[in-house]
């Protein structure tokens, strides 16, 4: 019990040289990765949908 509370303390130490975000800033990169996560999905969607297409002129 007494390495878990050593481990805690060591962790909270840790956690105070972090050097955290501001909120505009994790805002901020929220919406960049929620956008490029969108786009990149539209675009896999794409290629998916035309290299089905094609995959279906050869097979039938």
């Amino acid at each position: 019990m007494n390495r878990f509370i050593n481990y805690i303390k060591d962790t909270r130490g840790e956690l105070a040289h972090v050097s955290w975000p501001t909120r505009r800033q994790a805002v901020t990169f929220t919406v960049v990765v929620v956008i490029i996560s969108i786009l990149m999905s539209v675009y896999l969607g794409f290629f998916d949908y035309v290299l089905s297409l094609i995959l279906q002129k050869f097979v039938l």
